[in-house]
């Protein structure tokens, strides 16, 4: 444990976003075979630096995930990842995550309080027990056992909005709130569904994904949303490709949404294409409630084609295959319903 944590330490951190439309990217575009990484959001350009560290390094793309979810869970500060997360409507702030190589092994912890990287203890379920998930009290044994702190994490800014927000109890899930910068700045409004989902394919052609959240804010105590659970969240096959989401997870665990990707681009589709398929279906299950929510998802296949689709239009996400210029910036996914289209 301690050997890799100084390892993903010495990661590259921190990178600025220009935005560039785009919906799909082809390996060709930089070199059939070439190592690249892909994550959600914005804030994605953060983690993906601190992931090709570790790829530029001759890292695996398992340990380039770890890496980059580690650097949102402690050097982002985002009221929906890690330790700038809101709480539940109890004033808990509990944590998600999951990781999965692409030979099938996978990790994954859900309600864990106190402990500043579950990436890292997802990790170490996978490697260190029989198990694939651990969640609540038992997640935080297991991770003091294996030698992670136990460490307060609710900062005095989410404490702030969530007083705030109980002024009127409201629950109410907005779209995009991660590139909503008005909103953001305003304490008490609901920044409840950005994960963070990162995807890698190293030189030697290796797929790994990892997600980790807080979760919806003011959600009910011991929600556990899509992040944490393999095949709704994150799914990974070094046979066809790796796919993540992000937005209202309840909806991804529904249609097992990154599985059934993935499982898309198995029978042929490019990764956009099986990214436009599983918003399609979402959409033909519970047509009025995808008018109010947020679906996203991305995928990467073996070939290091990238594809994004949405629900809705403003989910964006960042690419890193070394190359200089347009791919390490923020590319735009496609999207079902554009602004007043709802």
């Amino acid at each position: 444990m301690t050997s890799r944590r100084r390892f993903l330490q010495a990661a590259a951190l921190g990178a600025g976003a220009a935005a560039l439309p785009s919906v799909a990217l082809r390996a060709t575009e930089a070199g059939a075979g070439a190592a690249r990484v892909v994550s959600t959001w914005d804030f994605g350009v953060g983690a993906n630096a601190a992931a090709w560290g570790v790829l530029g390094a001759g890292g695996t793309a398992l340990e380039a995930v770890e890496a980059g979810a580690r650097w949102a869970e402690a050097d982002l500060c985002n009221p929906t990842v890690g330790r700038c997360g809101n709480p539940d409507r109890d004033g808990v702030l509990t944590l998600d995550a999951s990781i999965m190589d692409g030979d099938g092994r996978c990790g994954a912890v859900a309600a864990l309080e106190d402990i500043a990287h579950p990436v890292s203890v997802a990790r170490a379920v996978m490697e260190k027990t029989p198990h694939v998930m651990l969640v609540g009290d038992g997640a935080q044994q297991f991770a003091l056992e294996q030698g992670f702190e136990k460490t307060p994490l609710l900062t005095d800014g989410a404490r702030e909005a969530w007083h705030e927000w109980r002024r009127e109890s409201r629950y109410e899930p907005k779209i995009n709130v991660e590139r909503d910068r008005i909103q953001r700045s305003r304490p008490g409004d609901s920044h409840d569904h950005d994960t963070l989902g990162i995807l890698a394919l190293d030189a030697q052609g290796r797929l790994a994904g990892a997600c980790t959240t807080s979760g919806m804010a003011w959600k009910l105590h011991g929600r556990v949303g899509d992040s944490p659970i393999v095949g709704a969240g994150l799914y990974v096959d070094n046979e066809v490709g790796a796919a993540t989401a992000s937005g209202v997870g309840e909806e991804m665990i529904r249609n097992a949404a990154s599985f059934l990707v993935v499982e898309l681009m198995r029978q042929g589709r490019s990764p956009m294409d099986a990214c436009r398929e599983a918003i399609d279906r979402v959409v033909r299950k519970r047509p009025e409630a995808s008018r109010r929510l947020q679906v996203c998802f991305l995928a990467l296949n073996r070939d290091g084609e990238v594809g994004a689709f949405a629900l809705h239009e403003g989910f964006v996400y960042a690419l890193h295959d070394g190359g200089a210029g347009p791919h390490e910036r923020l590319h735009d996914a496609g999207a079902i319903y554009s602004e007043g289209v709802r």
